[in-house]
């Protein structure tokens, strides 16, 4: 059984993205385990790629520079096993389908599960296309985990609410991850509109980088997915800022009908002015 659905069972789930090698491979391996004590409740670990079409700025410099350090599958691999050792919560490869193909669909998938990985998230892998790799997801134990824009029709909604395993990942906007100064005002109606077809976990992506945007997200979906603010806070801000960041989350989720402003305004320092600045996950 998948430690997905536990996981997610127990509380809001704070879900973390990290890229694998970014800045370097000691990095993800002192963080990953960190943040699971910080709170969060699933670890997303991004494998490096060239071409990573759902990403903004800060996650296609971090893919840059690891695959600049020679940061391959097969090192997330053996990054992903040695993080199995040092913390009990699901992890999850996030990342294109090009670099699963090459390597083998079943021997992918029979390689993530023996390093102690839960499920896959492919963004490029729609649901309509997805037989062949959700057999070999099936067949290795691993919940493949499909993505929904406020855009998707009612029909994708009702295929990929049929077709998702563990959680389904809802992208707040359409288009890239990027900083945004508040979350769209349709996202209650969007994730209404995929409760009504699920009872499958609803997570939601793209866009959260304060409590304020935690907090309003908790108070309709079932997690909160947050990557490029911590990917930046990894590179040069140090440990304590990363775990206040994480705890100010967490405690967003934990208590969501406090003050927190659903659309508060992202700090200066998040915008993305740079590829060293946050484009939000």
């Amino acid at each position: 059984m998948s430690r997905i659905g536990p996981a997610l069972a127990r509380r809001k789930a704070l879900i973390a993205y990290v890229t694998v090698g970014y800045p370097s491979i000691d990095a993800t391996l002192q963080t990953v385990p960190l943040l699971a004590d910080w709170g969060c409740d699933v670890v997303e670990l991004g494998i490096p790629f060239s071409d990573p079409l759902a990403d903004g700025t800060t996650i296609q410099a971090a893919s840059y520079r690891a695959l600049m350090n020679s940061v391959s599958p097969e090192t997330c691999l053996e990054t992903a096993e040695r993080l199995r050792r040092l913390t009990e919560i699901p992890l999850l490869f996030m990342g294109y389908y090009n670099p699963v193909l090459a390597f083998g669909m079943d021997s992918f998938c029979h390689a993530s599960a023996a390093a102690g990985i839960d499920g896959l998230i492919v963004p490029d892998m729609p649901p309509e296309e997805g037989a062949e790799l959700e057999e070999a997801c099936s067949g290795s134990g691993l919940d493949l985990i499909y993505l929904l824009a406020p855009t998707s029709s009612d029909q994708r909604v009702a295929l990929v609410a049929e077709r998702s395993k563990g959680f389904i990942y809802l992208v707040s906007l359409a288009g890239v991850t990027g900083a945004r100064e508040s979350l769209p005002q349709g996202l209650e109606d969007f994730i209404a509109r995929v409760r009504r077809r699920t009872t499958l976990p609803l997570c939601v992506g793209f866009g959260i980088s304060n409590r304020g945007q935690a907090a309003r997200v908790a108070r309709v979906a079932d997690g909160a997915i947050v990557g490029s603010r911590i990917i930046q806070l990894m590179d040069g801000h140090g440990i304590p800022e990363l775990r206040t960041f994480v705890s100010d989350l967490r405690n967003a989720l934990d208590m969501p009908e406090s003050k927190d402003s659903p659309g508060v305004k992202q700090p200066e320092d998040s915008k993305e002015t740079s590829p060293g600045n946050a484009g939000q996950r």
